[in-house]
């Protein structure tokens, strides 16, 4: 991407009543995915331990893992490489790629898909407006948050299809 790519997708988006629409679904989106998963954890302990148990292991083994995979990449973030004045503003130097948000919210969605497919669906759709939310916002390429979104698919899928 570059500084003028990104001055247009993110041009809608400096009217003071855009922006900050678009930082209180960021918010919105993160903590309703954050709140929904000690949720879902709670329901499986008390409908179906074993999926519970794969409901903590999958995603908190996934967590860690891409934690480290994004300091051994540590890529810069957008607003490091290409002179931007991001939306959302963060301090972050690096640890760009894969996106942790995206990712996170990525396994929750999974993770859903045990309790509800519809509700595992609503998460993913979730997930993406989060992912083109963080791209807008100047702190992830298209790159980061593909990744973090096919990454978190993947683990889940291989995780769950090993421990279910």
């Amino acid at each position: 991407m570059t500084k003028e790519q990104y001055d247009k997708i993110s041009r809608p988006f400096r009217a003071d009543w855009a922006k900050k629409a678009l930082l209180a679904v960021n918010k919105l989106l993160t903590l309703t995915g954050y709140a929904l998963y000690p949720l879902m954890v709670i329901y499986l302990f008390f409908t179906d331990i074993k999926s519970c148990i794969c409901a903590v292991a999958v995603p908190g083994s996934g967590f860690v893992l891409l934690t480290v995979v994004r300091r051994m990449i540590n890529r810069p973030r957008p607003y490091e490489t290409l002179d931007i004045d991001p939306i959302i503003k963060k301090d972050t130097k690096g640890n760009s790629c894969p996106s942790r948000h995206v990712f996170s919210m990525t396994e929750i969605a999974v993770t859903a898909f045990l309790i509800s497919p519809a509700l595992g669906c609503v998460l993913l759709f979730f997930s993406l407006c989060l992912a083109i939310i963080r791209v807008i916002g100047g702190v992830h390429y298209p790159t980061d948050v593909t990744a973090g979104f096919a990454s978190g698919i993947m683990w889940c899928a291989i995780g769950y299809m090993i421990l279910l």
